[in-house]
């Protein structure tokens, strides 16, 4: 127990303790810290106070306005970190309970936080692990015969996305402006895309890199995961179908992804590591493991359209619901000799599960357009209006507590008007 309250349904115990980015009106430098209750731990006041073999000589990576030098530091270092603060915020260590001084530079509510992205994102790669999804969208498109391409179930499949578009949850996302061909026996039209969707996604962060041309082998790859956040990676489906033959996807995701700004460490979530998925065939031995790496976060997709007094439930679903695990697709990123360093973003992919009020997009949620979602109060939806917010929230059900994601939150507006 923490002497800070943290009500039995707070995402932020003592058991979790995740990192993120912050700022207030009483000191607007960016600053690293961790949230506990309602209430925010500034390390930056209190780094004098990790004394352990690793951080006593790094305590000054808590002074910096991003996560990655730590992030960059590894598991000791991350392990020593969450030791001295679970001691710190315990309900029999006086040292900072008993210190009123110290609590008064130390902690900001979270109500009169600014947040920021916890990390300066230099790539970010978007997987397609949801069997589920991507049989889903393969039926629509190509039939059941052919729902997964031939190498789905041999690798991660995945592409390399635009890091600069990422944004932390609250910030707006502007409807895109881009080609389409609605009707495929005229020529393509340029304008506001009519079809825009969301994607229910996890992501992870991660922490030290790999050295160019020298892979991670699987056994090594959970040393490099610092933790994970929630994902609404936005799609404009009419753009997305336009443009993505031959290369994949472009202009259809590139303008805008958001994640929650807190980072829940691995070792808050490693309780709830579940058996992996059976995957037949067999992957190739380099994307062999044993370990259990999959995970039980049950994750709701909300939407609340303008006139609404209330978000309407659209999706729920379970990131144990991926197919391909966190360790397999940083192990498949890196196998040819890719270098990943720290704060670089690997996200899962769509999260859809068996049943349809699982499904993780809109697209899956209306199959492509066919049938209106019921928001209740006479409000439908097909895909995104301007002017709807959409709330992805996420946790793991603990014995008397919860580790939470907070929000991953984002409003439409309206798109530019065409030059």
């Amino acid at each position: 127990m923490s002497f800070v309250p943290v009500p039995a349904d707070c995402d932020f115990p003592i058991q979790n303790l995740p990192y993120g980015v912050f700022s207030s009106a009483r000191q607007a430098r960016p600053r690293i810290g961790v949230a506990i209750g309602d209430q925010i731990l500034d390390l930056s006041a209190i780094r004098h106070l990790f004394t352990g073999p690793v951080l006593s000589q790094h305590q000054d990576v808590f002074n910096e306005p991003t996560l990655n030098t730590f992030m960059g530091l590894g598991q000791a270092a991350w392990k020593e970190a969450r030791a001295c603060l679970q001691d710190l915020l315990s309900a029999r260590q006086a040292r900072l309970r008993d210190d009123p001084a110290l609590r008064e530079r130390a902690f900001t509510p979270q109500a009169a936080a600014t947040m920021h992205l916890p990390a300066t994102i230099g790539d970010y790669t978007d997987f397609y692990s949801s069997r589920q999804h991507a049989s889903n969208v393969g039926i629509m498109f190509r039939g059941k015969e052919n729902a997964l391409m031939p190498n789905w179930l041999h690798l991660p499949v995945g592409y390399h996305g635009r890091a600069s578009s990422i944004v932390v949850s609250g910030t707006p996302i502007r409807r895109p402006l881009g080609q389409m061909r609605p009707d495929e026996t005229k020529p393509p039209v340029f304008g506001p895309c009519k079809l825009l969707d969301i994607e229910l996604e996890m992501a992870f962060f991660v922490g030290p890199g790999n050295r160019f041309g020298e892979p991670i082998p699987i056994s090594e790859a959970h040393e490099h995961i610092f933790g994970m956040v929630l994902m609404n990676d936005w799609s404009a489906r009419d753009i997305q179908k336009w443009e993505y033959v031959p290369l994949g996807p472009f202009l259809g995701k590139s303008f805008g992804t958001t994640i929650s700004p807190w980072v829940v460490p691995m070792d808050a979530l490693l309780p709830f590591a579940i058996p992996n998925p059976k995957q037949d065939p067999k992957p190739l031995p380099y994307l062999r493991h044993d370990q259990p790496y999959t995970f039980d976060i049950n994750l709701s997709v909300a939407l609340k359209g303008e006139g609404m007094s209330q978000p309407a439930t659209i999706c729920r679903s379970n990131f144990k619901n991926m197919y391909w695990t966190m360790l397999q697709q940083l192990t498949h990123h890196s196998v040819n000799g890719c270098n990943l360093r720290p704060g670089d973003l690997l996200a899962s992919g769509t999260i859809s599960g068996s049943e349809p009020d699982s499904f993780g997009s809109l697209l899956e949620l209306s199959w492509k357009g066919t049938k209106a979602l019921d928001l209740g109060n006479g409000q439908s939806r097909k895909f995104l209006l301007d002017g709807d917010e959409v709330i992805i929230t996420g946790h793991c059900q603990g014995d008397g507590y919860r580790v939470g994601f907070g929000q991953c939150a984002g409003k439409v507006l309206p798109a530019l008007s065409p030059a």
